[in-house]
């Protein structure tokens, strides 16, 4: 699982993970230019969902792009896409990535402390403070829900209610504050495939790096989140150089 705060992974120090200093936020980002290739002049992009890329027509576009695979800042702007063309939104922010940086296109692996890089969509909201003006479906994180990051397990890369199910092992607590106030589940590994990383969150950032998410001031995340809408296929691309 790479979603929490700072430096985390299941082999990166759990205890702080659990004390809101590992980010675990995977914000990725990708390029105008790259971000303009996958669109093309008609405006379908790739989202790669677990592997599989499907079209789609995206009128909503976050490009996050590290200067390198092994930097943990990023630069994140949002797109509004009409007729092929891209009109900025917001941004340039400053957004954080894994303490790893960022994976190489297909080589994301659980607990490596990298965000993965690609295309992908968002399944849905959630947070530990209460629902603002969403479009998204938003979910309550309480003190007994997780997310489960042990890749033998049955569950690997849900949201699992530890009441109801076995979690695994040391699965990522979603009741986090400040980090987990507010957040969008990306898209990443859908198929669930183990070991190819799990947690993938845009979330509020806590000034450090992420074990593996993405990460924006929450000032910055809450506006990103209220404009995004799942009608314009809202997609986030990340990418180095």
């Amino acid at each position: 699982m790479d979603a929490v705060h700072e430096p985390r992974g299941r082999s990166a120090v759990p205890a702080r993970r659990r004390a809101g200093l590992v980010s675990r936020v995977c914000v990725v980002a990708g390029s105008a230019a790259l971000a303009a290739a996958l669109l093309g002049p008609a405006g379908p992009a790739l989202a790669a969902s677990g592997g599989r890329a499907t079209a789609v027509t995206v009128r909503q576009l976050i490009t996050v792009q590290a200067p390198s695979y092994l930097a943990t800042f990023a630069t994140l702007r949002a797109y509004r896409v009409v007729d092929g063309q891209q009109t900025l939104v917001f941004g340039p922010w400053q957004a954080r990535v894994g303490y790893n940086g960022v994976a190489r296109p297909g080589r994301k692996r659980e607990g490596d402390g990298k965000t993965p890089s690609g295309t992908y969509g968002f399944s849905f909201y959630f947070g530990v403070q209460p629902r603002l003006g969403f479009a998204f479906p938003f979910r309550h994180a309480y003190v007994y829900d997780v997310w489960d990051d042990d890749s033998s397990s049955p569950r690997y890369n849900e949201w699992v209610d530890q009441r109801r199910h076995d979690p695994g092992r040391d699965p990522e607590p979603m009741h986090q504050a400040p980090a987990y106030d507010y957040a969008a589940v990306i898209a990443y590994n859908t198929a669930r495939v183990p070991g190819r990383g799990s947690a993938i969150f845009l979330h509020v950032g806590t000034g450090s790096a992420t074990a593996g998410c993405v990460s924006l001031p929450r000032a910055e995340l809450i506006r990103v989140l209220r404009w995004m809408r799942p009608a314009a296929d809202p997609q986030i691309t990340i990418s180095a150089r």
